[in-house]
C-alpha cells in the first residue's frame, strides 16, 4: 500500500521523492534513471604554436632572393609577401628581400612625393605635365631596370645593391 503525501505542505516544482518511495514489502514505485550516453574521448589538442617551417637549399634559397627583387616590377607587395614569409628559411633570400623591400619603400616614397608636387603645381601648365606624368613614369622605369638588374644578378649567384635606397628594415 502506497502512503499519500500532502502536497500542500511542499512547494511547488518540488519531487515527491520521499512520498513516491513508501510502498509495501519492499517494493518501490520509483522509476529507472535514464540511460546515460557514453562519454566521447576528444582527441589531445594540438598546441596552437605552429613548428618552424624547413630551411631553403641552396637552390631554393637564390630563387626566392631573385624572386623578390623581380616582384619590384609589381610594387611593394611582392617583396613584402617573400620577405614576411621566407626572412627565417634562409640567408641570402632575407637579405635580398630586405634589400627589394627597402627599395620599394623607397621608390614608393619618391612616386608619393612627385604626385604631391605635382598637385601643389596642377595650376601650371609645366608642373602638371611634368610632376603628375613624366616624373612617375620616369620613376617607375627606373624602378623596372633595377628591379630586372636585381633579378639577374641574384639570379647569377651574386647579391645586389641598389643605387640609390635608405635602409629602412635593418
Amino acid at each position: 500500500m502506497i502512503v499519500a503525501c500532502d502536497t500542500a505542505a511542499v512547494p511547488y516544482g518540488h519531487r515527491f521523492d520521499a512520498c513516491r518511495n513508501r510502498s509495501r514489502k519492499g517494493y518501490a514505485d520509483v522509476r529507472p534513471e535514464p540511460a546515460r550516453r557514453p562519454r566521447r574521448r576528444r582527441p589531445p589538442q594540438q598546441p596552437y604554436g605552429s613548428t618552424p617551417a624547413a630551411p631553403l637549399d641552396a637552390a631554393q634559397d637564390k630563387q626566392w632572393a631573385a624572386f623578390a627583387h623581380l616582384g619590384g616590377i609589381l610594387w611593394i607587395l611582392p617583396s613584402l609577401i617573400i620577405y614576411l614569409v621566407f626572412k627565417d628559411r634562409g640567408r641570402l633570400t632575407n637579405q635580398e628581400a630586405k634589400e627589394a623591400l627597402n627599395w620599394q619603400i623607397t621608390w614608393i616614397l619618391a612616386w608619393i612625393a612627385s604626385q604631391i608636387i605635382g598637385a601643389i603645381l596642377a595650376f601650371t601648365g609645366i608642373g602638371l605635365l611634368l610632376f603628375s606624368l613624366l616624373i612617375p613614369w620616369a620613376l617607375y622605369i627606373v624602378n623596372l631596370v633595377f628591379s630586372i638588374l636585381g633579378f639577374v644578378r641574384v639570379n647569377g649567384g651574386g647579391t645586389y645593391r641598389y643605387p640609390v635606397n635608405f635602409r629602412f628594415i635593418k
